[in-house]
């Protein structure tokens, strides 16, 4: 049987389809074509070790075939789309997605993302023998065994690359990271031009879901010019 990992990939366009097909197999992948975001959900299974979805497509859209997925695993979602608006980025990662690339894009690029994405850890990968261990923020308990995120009780919902900031961040309190800093530890490969947008978009929908917004945070404080910090 093959060890190759198994992508998903779901795009309307067929000619963008059968390059992605090419590049990834040559790279010695094996790759599962989709026409659009329903038939991405019909053919996804536990045996798919990442998906990419582009975002407009018929039928059913990247994004809702990413909340459904995410309904099913925690597998990682790369978005290939030429929406390049903040707004498309937000709704990209609020739906679950664990990366943005916009067309055009280059081919090499898209290979090193989804390698980086495929060396990450996932929630459901983690070494269950880890003793128990929490790291607790004034009302905030974070149960880094179980990887959730509780306050007063109740469960805070946040994505696999959100919990990985907050995780970063509380396990380093008062210590200061730049957005380069951020995108190198959680996302594990090379900082580019435009990362500092993907930290910032994840960063705002983490104190969003924390209720921490507003000039006085309570959690998590942008120290101007510097970064992101814990206290």
């Amino acid at each position: 049987m093959s060890d190759a990992k198994r992508i998903l990939v779901a795009d309307d366009a067929e000619e963008i389809r059968e390059v992605v097909k090419i590049m990834l197999e040559d790279a010695g992948f094996e790759v599962i074509l989709a026409n659009n975001g329903k038939e991405a959900v019909e053919k996804f299974d536990e045996s798919i070790d990442l998906v990419i979805l582009d975002i407009m497509m018929p039928k059913s859209s990247g994004i809702d075939a990413c909340v459904k997925i995410r309904e099913k695993a925690e597998v990682p979602v790369l978005f290939l789309t030429a929406k390049t608006a903040e707004s498309d980025m937000v709704e990209g990662f609020e739906a679950g997605g664990d990366d943005y690339l916009t067309k055009p894009f280059s081919f090499t690029e898209l290979l090193l993302r989804v390698k980086a994405l495929l060396k990450r850890p996932y929630m459901g990968q983690q070494n269950a023998e880890n003793s128990h261990s929490q790291i607790v923020i004034q009302d905030l308990v974070l149960d880094t065994d179980l990887q959730q995120v509780m306050r007063n009780n109740k469960e805070i919902s946040l994505t696999e690359i959100e919990y990985r900031i907050l995780l970063l961040l509380a396990s380093n309190k008062n210590r200061i990271f730049t957005a380069k800093e951020i995108y190198e530890s959680v996302w594990k490969e090379a900082y580019m031009p435009n990362s500092t947008n993907t930290v910032m978009v994840h960063i705002r929908n983490i104190r969003k879901k924390l209720g921490d917004t507003g000039p006085n945070a309570k959690y998590l404080h942008n120290i101007w010019g510097r970064g992101y910090r814990i206290v």
